[in-house]
């Protein structure tokens, strides 16, 4: 018969197979005091060595965290980029716009460029009487005659401000220049109505060279602004401003009144 005790004592051998249970320690393992100085002196380097890791990990942060420089250099980047986004969308937005009033104007249903003639000497006048007549123009001064260019081109807008400025300023003549389509067409305005009309040829000759060029689309208000050109908007008058300038330019006598 088999002596159990003798199983109960292998079963608590040493992993090393000795029989010397003075060494184990608590989880049965068997350590010589060299080992267990050794043991102790590699914790100790590995825990200097983490230690020493730690602070060069302090003193050289990693490559991925950036500098206020970088961080500001890549917000500037970003900045210059949705600026760029927005002006890309803006010209498209403009451009839109500019093709469908080409779009108009071949169409006829948007003139390209209208302008109101007169004998009038002062284009400051004129922004004036445009203002009393409720005409958004930009006025312009020549020696044959101050001229208004007209900014409601839509459907029949230049034919009504002409009428209205005609019967506004009673016995003032004005001639109405339009291009619809690349088609030109002057008419003699007086007190609202329409009376003769005049080929481009004839009324050209009667009038300063940048209306020509205007109604020929070979210059435009910017190019005369650029000009150093004398221009008057009527925008940037009141009623009030506009009667001021009106009375500067009214010589009163005996029951009459004339305009200079």
């Amino acid at each position: 018969m088999r002596d159990d005790r003798n199983n109960d004592f292998d079963d608590f051998q040493g992993f090393d197979g000795s029989n010397d249970f003075g060494d184990l320690n608590a989880d049965g393992m068997h350590f010589s005091e060299e080992e267990l100085e050794a043991a102790m002196a590699g914790f100790e380097q590995e825990f200097k060595d983490a230690e020493a890791s730690k602070h060069e990990r302090a003193d050289n942060p990693p490559s991925e965290a950036f500098d206020s420089s970088e961080a500001s250099d890549n917000a500037e980047s970003s900045e210059s980029s949705e600026s760029s986004e927005v002006d890309d969308m803006l010209n498209a937005a403009e451009d839109s716009l500019k093709f469908e009033d080409e779009l108009q104007g071949l169409l006829g249903n948007r003139a390209k460029v209208a302008v109101i003639i007169t004998r009038l000497t002062s284009p400051r006048l004129l922004s004036a009487f445009c203002e009393l007549s409720d005409i958004s123009a930009q006025c312009i001064g020549s020696a044959q005659g101050a001229v208004a260019v007209l900014r409601n081109l839509d459907g029949d807008g230049p034919e009504a401000a002409v009428k209205d400025m005609t019967i506004v300023v009673a016995g003032m003549p004005a001639i109405l220049a339009v291009n619809r389509a690349d088609k030109l067409e002057a008419t003699m305005y007086v007190e609202g109505r329409a009376g003769k009309t005049f080929a481009p040829p004839v009324l050209f000759t009667s009038t300063a060279p940048f209306v020509e060029d205007l109604m020929l689309g070979i210059t435009d208000m910017n190019a005369l602004e650029q000009a150093d050109m004398t221009i008057f908007d009527s925008a940037d008058l009141d009623r009030d401003a506009a009667m001021s300038i009106i009375a500067e330019h009214t010589r009163f006598g005996r029951g009459t009144s004339s305009i200079s």
